[in-house]
């Protein structure tokens, strides 16, 4: 069985690619010659999740899946969620994000924090949706040169390591997207068998 992933992440990728059985092919959105950015304009994580996988679903009709994450900080109502990837501005990257959260963050002692991460899977014209969610906080300083995103500031509930201090090897086993793989996962083995 061959999958699409619906995304341009380097580092999504891999880490999928370390998680997905041998069985299930992944492929990626280069094979289909598509080359560019999928719009993520939606209002939330399901919803621009959904978008991504329909959209190479609707120009290609091949089995897809995509997913979206955030960091949903307490403290800040949720935010940044749907924003993460953005949270610093359109032309951002993960240094910025960062700055401006911890500067928010930066006389709050309430630090707790979650990564919610939404897959939507659409095959054989059905659509599925699979969610994995992490409890944590947010630390005070980046620690840790794994891993990319907000992950060197996000220490998972029961652990004194930020996700960006943890070999790809253990984050894949407890990350909100190695759990939401996971359902999938089950889910393909289900209808498979």
């Amino acid at each position: 069985m061959k999958l699409i992933f619906a995304s341009r992440n380097k580092n999504k990728f891999l880490e999928i690619e370390k998680i997905i059985p041998k069985n299930i092919q992944l492929g990626n959105l280069n094979e289909l010659n598509f080359y560019d950015e999928i719009p993520e304009n939606e209002e939330t994580i399901e919803g621009n999740a959904t978008f991504k996988a329909e959209f190479i679903h609707s120009k290609f009709g091949v089995n897809v899946f995509a997913d979206d994450t955030g960091l949903e900080v307490e403290v800040l109502n949720g935010k940044p969620g749907v924003h993460s990837a953005r949270f610093a501005g359109i032309e951002c990257n993960s240094n910025k994000n960062i700055n401006k959260l911890l500067e928010l963050l930066k006389n709050k002692k309430n630090r707790k924090a979650r990564f919610k991460t939404i897959i939507v899977l659409i095959f054989k014209q059905q659509i599925y949706q699979f969610e994995g969610i992490v409890n944590g906080e947010i630390l005070y300083k980046r620690k840790g040169k794994n891993g990319f995103g907000y992950d060197s500031i996000f220490k998972p509930m029961g652990l004194n390591k930020s996700f960006a201090e943890l070999s790809i090897e253990i984050k894949n086993k407890i990350s909100h997207r190695a759990i939401a793989m996971s359902k999938l996962i089950d889910f393909i083995k289900e209808i498979k068998s």
